[in-house]
């Protein structure tokens, strides 16, 4: 006996073949919709712990910052403080400075050499004075270059034959205008005057040299 299906097999078939496809493109999303979930999850969770150590780095920042600006006080504190030191150092140092000035100029001035004028301003001495020839002049260059313990760097501006008048003679001198600097004097430990550039003697020499 022949059997006949007379149902409708393919339309069936037919839909039982767009149900499973609407069905895995359903999972399709729904899996695609986790996964974009889940990076985003991921990803925002990164972005919370970056700017976690961002606060982290900008609060430590700040703290270095405060700090270096404190150092930067503090070194203008200690600038200032050695200015005023180096003031009072100055001050105390130049207490002194006419008599040294005046007696190293008599040790240093040859025979032969006459200061009519001494201006000072500053660390620097103007001297006037008139000789009787270049050498005399040339001879106080050496003495204030090379063996003066308070003068330095002496600096010859004008030198000039003139005719000096005494009473009812004249003669012939050499006329000179010089510059000469004076070495600043400085506080040892035990509180006395060194000159630059000297080193202070020692608590045992100066007791060694009283005992002498």
């Amino acid at each position: 006996m022949i059997r006949i299906n007379l149902l409708p097999h393919r339309e069936a078939k037919r839909k039982q073949k767009q149900t499973a496809f609407i069905a895995l493109l359903a999972l399709g999303g729904v899996v695609g919709a986790a996964i974009v979930l889940l990076v985003g999850a991921y990803n925002a969770s990164q972005v919370s712990v970056q700017n976690q150590r961002n606060e982290v780095l900008k609060k430590a920042s700040a703290e270095l910052d405060q700090k270096i600006g404190a150092i930067t006080n503090l070194k203008e504190e200690i600038a200032a403080l050695q200015a005023r030191q180096q003031a009072v150092e100055d001050l105390q140092g130049d207490r002194n400075q006419p008599v040294h000035l005046l007696d190293e100029l008599v040790r240093q001035t040859p025979d032969g050499v006459s200061l009519k004028s001494v201006k000072q301003s500053g660390q620097r001495v103007i001297l006037g004075g008139h000789a009787q020839s270049q050498e005399r002049v040339a001879e106080l260059l050496r003495n204030l270059s090379g063996q003066s313990q308070w003068l330095e760097n002496p600096d010859l501006t004008e030198v000039r034959a003139a005719t000096l008048t005494q009473g009812k003679t004249a003669r012939q001198v050499v006329e000179f205008t010089l510059g000469v600097s004076i070495k600043r004097a400085r506080l040892s430990d035990e509180g006395e005057q060194a000159v630059d550039g000297d080193k202070p003697a020692t608590a045992g020499a100066k007791r060694a040299a009283e005992k002498s």
